[in-house]
């Protein structure tokens, strides 16, 4: 049985600092729309695949009790949302079972749904609530398995989530990623026409946004911790760029540089003891890696050129990064304990801000192609390009922790949204957000449960 007993809401910390312009604040430039109010972001799908899995998620039995959310809708949007699942409306159901003896796999049967899901919500103590849900395989007529998740009634949300990674687990064998956090900067405008930029926290699927931190200069790059209690981020806050980590909990923050120069794109290690960065206190921008516990930096990188946007293998043992030490931005790997580079890149003109795969298979990128920044993958053992998103000023792509979706900033109507595309290409939703700008986003690694 699962357990949710953490916090889950960050206090926001809040800066109002006066606006400094410095040649260094180019990346404002990037910022479209002003917001005149803030709102969650939702979701549209715009394709999936072509034969998704007829499944039924019935709606629990809550007896009397009175909830603040309706887990099903949540369950039934996770799994439409990954373009695997084709949940069967509620007003299509023949029957509403909530236990296994009341399940007559004949009316499932007649309405080709796959599998089944039933379930009941009962008050555990006066502080928790217990879901206890049943999946049934409708073809082979057999109960797969029955589980219980228990939380706080403000934790009904996460509850749903659980459930539904174990949901699309059982279907596809791979992790499901619904129960993880999304973090992203907005843009919006003051009274006073000025820019004012916020860094936001959301579910996967862009509800219950918060606020970590607000200020009137940018704020650029945020990155988890491995362990998802952690984010680190640039803020220009002090008048030029510097890199700050900040736990969600509690909102406590350190400030980790503040070099004259640039620094930026701060990258935690698999294994959270380290975080590679980009400086330019030594003349040229290269990749330096910060022992956290000591503060110890070590120069990775020694080129005239400009090495930027560091990322880690998971295993730890080398950084991509890119670099135009060819004349055009490229992706590079060096390996730490040797120092050896090598090029990863070759096709096109411009490939960067690489994210590797969980699985080492390949490398989620930004690759431009007839003009246009798009998404893509670099597969290693094909040695294949392939181009996943059609928009054309596709940015800052970040994977989920199970490999299946990248989440994404591009443009619709002249506005910075969010967007996601499957790792093969034939899953693709947006996250607009009303009178909003938003850039960015980072998905965090999969959370304790």
């Amino acid at each position: 049985m699962t357990d949710i007993n953490k916090k889950l809401t960050p206090q926001a910390v809040v800066y109002r600092l006066p606006v400094q312009l410095h040649g260094l604040l180019l990346i404002a430039l990037l910022w479209c729309t002003p917001i005149v109010q803030a709102a969650e972001l939702t979701i549209e799908i715009n394709q999936g695949q072509d034969n998704p899995t007829a499944i039924a998620i019935v709606p629990f039995d809550t007896g009397r009790l009175s909830l603040p959310e309706n887990v099903v809708p949540i369950i039934n949007g996770d799994l439409k949302r990954s373009g695997l699942f084709d949940p069967l409306p509620r007003g299509d159901m023949l029957s509403q079972p909530h236990k296994r003896e009341d399940v007559f796999f004949r009316d499932w049967s007649a309405l080709d749904v796959e599998f089944l899901v039933v379930g009941e919500i009962k008050r555990k103590s006066d502080s928790q609530l217990e879901i206890q849900f049943e999946m049934f395989d409708v073809l082979k007529q057999k109960r797969i398995f029955v589980e219980k998740v228990s939380g706080a009634e403000s934790q009904l949300r996460d509850m749903a989530h659980i459930i539904s990674d174990k949901i699309y687990k059982q279907v596809t064998g791979i992790p499901g990623a619904f129960n993880t956090r999304l973090v992203y900067v907005s843009a919006a405008s003051r009274e006073e026409k000025r820019l004012n930029f916020r860094l936001m926290r959301s579910d996967s699927d862009g509800a219950r946004e918060k606020l970590i931190l607000e200020s009137e200069e940018p704020i650029m790059s945020p990155s988890w911790s491995p362990d998802a209690k952690e984010i680190a981020y640039v803020s220009f806050e002090s008048g030029r760029p510097a890199i700050y980590r900040q736990k969600l909990a509690t909102g406590e923050r350190d400030q980790l540089t503040n070099f004259r120069g640039l620094n930026s794109a701060p990258a935690w290690s698999p294994d959270g003891k380290r975080m590679a960065m980009v400086l330019s206190k030594d003349g040229s921008a290269d990749v330096y890696i910060m022992e956290l516990a000591t503060r110890q930096l070590k120069r990775l990188t020694r080129s005239s050129a400009i090495d930027t946007e560091p990322a880690w293998s998971p295993d730890g043992e080398s950084i991509i990064f890119t670099s135009d030490r060819g004349r055009k931005p490229q992706l590079y790997k060096v390996t730490l304990a040797t120092g050896l580079t090598e090029r990863l890149t070759f096709e096109g003109d411009y490939n960067a801000r690489a994210a590797m795969r969980h699985d080492g298979k390949g490398l989620i990128l930004v690759h431009r192609r007839d003009g246009k920044f798009h998404i893509a993958e670099l597969d290693f053992k094909t040695e294949r390009m392939n181009v996943l998103t059609e928009t054309s000023l596709d940015e800052s792509p970040s994977l989920a922790p199970n490999d299946s979706m990248i989440i994404y900033a591009t443009q619709r109507n002249s506005r910075g949204i969010l967007a996601a595309v499957s790792v093969d290409g034939n899953v693709k939703y947006i996250l607009p957000a009303t009178n909003r700008d938003v850039r960015e986003p980072a998905w965090s690694p999969l959370l304790s449960k």
